[in-house]
């Protein structure tokens, strides 16, 4: 059996292998057009779920910003010595 890379193709079977793999490729194009479809898909997913983490990340960083500068208006106003008064003798 000849393998088929090292004989040389008349042009007969030059125009037959041409034509079954124009058709090869016309028949997959379905199949790969759907799985682009599916692809953008999963795409569009991840990014409205990478924004959508991504304004909660913000939410929770402003939430603690202000817990923490209550926190800091609280201390202060604890540690404010009260002003002694002297007695009168």
């Amino acid at each position: 059996m000849e393998n088929q890379q090292e004989r040389e193709l008349t042009a007969e079977e030059l125009a037959a292998q041409k034509e079954q793999m124009l058709q090869f490729y016309t028949e997959s194009l379905p199949y790969l057009e759907a799985q682009l479809k599916y692809e953008q898909t999963l795409l569009a997913i991840d990014e409205a779920r990478f924004k959508r983490t991504n304004i909660q990340m913000q939410y929770a960083m402003m939430a603690q910003a202000q817990q923490e500068n209550m926190f800091k208006e609280e201390e202060e106003t604890e540690e404010e010595p009260k002003a002694r008064k002297l007695k009168k003798e």
